[in-house]
C-alpha cells in the first residue's frame, strides 16, 4: 500500500467526518416534532401536500397501521415500475424506441427498486427508456430511500416516547424525508456533478466517428437470426470496418445524484459509476464516494439528537468506522500488492513513477487502485449498489471484503435508515448479552429489553443472513442457477454467493461475470430482496411498537452505559462474530479457497 493510497482514505473520512455533523443537525430539525426554522421553511408546500393527498399531519399510527400504510405504498410503486416497463414502447421520452422488458425482468427490476436494493439484471443504456429511467427507477430512488428513513424515524421514537401506542405518522415521514432531505441534496448533487461533466439531456444516442478505424470478425446470419453454417459445419463469417462510435445520452446526472445519496446504486448506465458518463473525474469520483455515506452517517448524529443524548449517535458512529476502516485498508492492500499467481512470473506489480502497479484488471485508469478499492468497501459497506471497478477482477482477498461487508448486515453505515436501525437491532443484542452476563434485564437507551424485542431483534439480524446460506444453496443445486457463471470453481462459486448476498441485503452492487437475467436468477434474486427488506422492516416496526408503550427505566447503577469504548467494542464484536459465524464457511468454499490455490 503507498503513501498516496493511505492518503486518500484520511483525506476521505476526514471531509466525511467534518460534514457529519453539519447534516446531522439538519435532519434532526427536519424531523423534529416541534416547529423549527427548517420545517417551517417548508410548511407551506408540506400542508399543500397533505391537503392534495388527504393526510392528516396530526394523526398518529400505532405500529401495524404504520407498517401497513408503508407495505401497500411500495406495492404501489411496484405496479407502477413493473407497467412502465412493460409499456414503454408506445409511451413518450423513447428515442431509441426500445421494446417493452421481459416479463421476468421487469418484476425483477420493480421490486429490485423498491427495496432499495436497485440489483440490475439489464443494461441501462440498452434496455431503458428515459420515461422509464425517470419516471419509474429515479422515483424510487427518492421513495425507498424516504422509506428507510421513515422506519428508522419510528423505531428512534419507540425509543424517546412515555407509554405510548403510536410510532408517529408514516405519510409525514416520507414527505418530510424527501422534501427536506433527498430533494436539496440531490438538487446540489446533480449540479455538482454536471459541472465535472455529467450528461444531463434528451438527445438521442449520438453517431460519431471513430479516432482509430478497426475491424471485427462478424458471424453471418439468416433471417431468423440463427448462424450461417458453411460445408464443413463452420459459422461463416465476414470483416467488418468499425468507423463509427455510439454515444448514449440522456437525464443522467439527475438520477446518478440520488443514486449516490439514497444508497440506491443503479445506474443509468449498464456499467455504473465506471462509466465516464456518469463519473468522469477523480473529483465526480470523490464526491460520489462521499455522498453515499454522508446521510447514513449524519443519521447517527440526528439519532443522539433525538433521543436527547448525542453520545449515544457517536457510539454508533464510532463501531462503524472501527469495522469499515480496517476493512477498506485491506482491501486496497489486497489490491496494491498484485496478484499472487503472478509473483512467480516476470511482471512488474510494484508501484512507481511510471506505472499504478498492483492489480489494475478490471479499474478504471483515471481513478487507480485506491479509489476503486475505497469505492468498493463504501458501496458494500453501505446498502449501495454503485460501483466504478469490475469487483470479479479483484485479487480474492480484495473481492473477499466488500463480499463480506454485505454479509455483515449492511450496519456498516448502511442503507438510509435502514442502516442504523439495523445497527440497532444488533445494539439491542449487544445489551441483552452483557445483561445475561451480570445477570440483570437488559436496558437500552432507558427501555427495558425483554422476550418481545429480543425475538424481533433476532429476526432483524437472522432473516438476510439464512436468505444468503439457504438460497445460495438452491442456486448451486439448480441447473439453472449453475448455467449462469462464468467461471469453474471456487470463482464460480463466488459469483453465485455474492449476487445472493446482495439481494439478500439490499444491496444491489454486482460482482460481476454471473448471467443472471434469466427467468431463474430474476425470480431467485426478487425473492430474496422482498423478503429480507420488508420482514426485517416489519420486525422493527414490530420493536418500535412494543418499546413506545413502555415506560422510561431511570438509569442505575446496574445500568450498562451504550456510549463507552467498551460498548463500542463489544457491539463491534456481536456485529462480525454473527457475520464470521454465520458465513466463515461459505467463504472458505470462495475466496479464501482460491486465495490459497494462488498462493500454492
Amino acid at each position: 500500500m503507498t503513501t498516496f493510497d493511505f492518503f486518500q482514505v484520511v483525506l476521505y473520512l476526514a471531509v466525511l467526518l467534518v460534514l457529519i455533523k453539519p447534516v446531522g443537525s439538519y435532519m434532526a430539525l427536519a424531523f423534529s416534532e416541534t416547529p423549527n426554522r427548517v420545517t417551517r421553511f417548508g410548511g407551506g408546500v408540506e400542508r399543500l401536500l397533505y391537503r392534495i393527498a388527504g393526510v392528516r399531519a396530526d394523526e398518529q399510527m400505532g405500529w401495524r397501521r404504520y407498517a401497513i400504510a408503508m407495505l401497500l405504498f411500495n406495492m404501489v410503486g411496484m405496479v407502477v415500475v413493473y407497467v412502465l416497463q412493460r409499456a414503454q414502447q408506445w409511451l413518450p421520452l423513447n428515442p431509441q424506441h426500445f421494446a417493452a422488458v421481459t416479463p421476468d425482468s421487469a418484476i425483477n427490476t420493480a421490486i429490485s427498486f423498491i427495496t432499495n436494493t436497485n440489483w440490475q439484471g439489464y443494461g441501462g443504456e440498452n434496455t431503458m427508456s428515459y420515461l422509464t429511467q425517470m419516471l419509474g427507477l429515479a422515483v424510487q430512488n427518492f421513495l425507498s430511500a424516504a422509506t428507510g428513513i421513515a422506519v428508522l424515524l419510528a423505531v428512534v421514537r419507540g425509543f424517546t416516547r412515555r407509554s405510548a401506542n403510536s410510532v408517529g405518522n408514516f405519510w409525514v415521514d416520507m414527505t418530510r424525508s424527501t422534501l427536506y432531505v433527498l430533494m436539496p441534496f440531490s438538487l446540489l448533487m446533480s449540479l455538482l456533478l454536471v459541472s465535472q461533466g455529467v450528461v444531463q439531456n434528451f438527445s438521442a444516442y449520438v453517431d460519431v466517428p471513430v479516432a482509430q478505424v478497426t475491424s471485427m470478425t462478424e458471424t453471418v446470419k439468416d433471417a431468423a437470426g440463427n448462424p450461417l453454417k458453411d460445408a464443413a459445419g463452420h459459422d461463416v463469417t465476414h470483416e467488418s470496418k468499425v468507423t463509427t462510435q455510439t454515444l448514449p445520452m440522456g437525464p443522467a446526472a439527475s438520477q446518478i445524484a440520488i443514486k449516490q445519496l439514497g444508497t440506491n446504486g443503479g445506474g443509468f448506465f449498464n456499467t455504473n459509476s465506471a462509466h465516464p458518463y456518469e463519473n468522469p473525474t477523480p473529483f465526480s469520483n470523490f464526491l460520489e464516494m462521499l455522498a453515499i455515506f454522508l446521510i447514513p452517517g449524519g443519521l447517527c448524529y440526528t439519532f443522539g439528537s433525538m433521543v436527547g443524548d448525542r453520545r449515544q449517535g457517536w457510539a454508533i458512529l464510532a463501531t462503524m468506522l472501527l469495522i469499515f476502516i480496517p476493512l477498506a485498508y485491506c482491501a486496497i492492500g489486497a489490491e496494491q500488492a498484485g496478484n499472487p499467481a503472478m509473483h512467480g512470473l516476470a511482471v512488474d506489480q510494484h508501484a512507481s513513477a511510471l506505472q499504478a502497479g498492483g492489480n489494475m484488471e478490471g479499474k478504471e485508469t483515471r481513478f487507480g487502485i485506491a479509489a476503486s478499492g475505497l469505492f468498493a468497501t463504501i458501496t458494500t459497506a453501505a446498502s449501495c449498489g454503485a460501483v466504478n471497478a469490475m469487483h470479479d477482477s479483484m485479487t480474492p482477498l480484495g473481492g473477499l471484503v466488500p463480499m463480506w461487508l454485505i454479509q455483515l448486515g449492511e450496519v456498516v453505515f448502511g442503507g438510509v435508515g435502514s442502516g442504523l436501525y439495523g445497527m440497532l437491532a444488533f445494539a439491542v443484542v449487544a445489551v441483552f448479552i452483557a445483561g445475561l452476563m451480570v445477570g440483570r434485564t437488559p436496558e437500552y437507551l432507558g427501555k427495558k429489553i425483554e422476550a418481545h424485542e429480543m425475538k424481533m431483534a433476532s429476526l432483524a439480524v437472522l432473516v438476510p443472513c439464512a436468505l444468503v446460506v439457504i438460497c445460495t444453496a438452491i442456486a448451486v443445486m439448480t441447473p439453472a442457477g449453475v448455467a449462469g457463471v462464468s467461471n469453474p470453481g471456487a470463482h464460480g462459486f463466488s459469483q453465485m454467493l455474492y449476487a445472493v448476498s446482495s439481494a439478500s441485503n439490499n444491496n444491489g452492487s454486482a460482482f460481476g461475470g454471473l448471467s443472471a437475467n434469466t427467468p431463474f436468477w430474476n425470480v431467485l434474486l426478487s425473492v430474496c430482496m422482498y423478503l429480507s427488506r420488508y420482514l426485517l422492516m416489519i420486525a422493527m416496526l414490530a420493536m418500535a411498537g412494543s418499546l413506545a408503550a413502555k415506560r422510561h427505566v431511570p438509569a442505575s447503577a446496574g445500568t450498562l452505559p451504550t456510549h463507552t469504548p467498551l460498548f463500542i467494542t463489544l457491539l463491534a464484536c456481536v456485529v462480525i462474530v454473527v457475520g464470521a459465524l454465520t458465513f466463515l464457511p461459505a467463504l472458505a468454499l470462495g475466496p479464501i479457497a482460491e486465495f490459497l490455490m494462488s498462493v500454492r
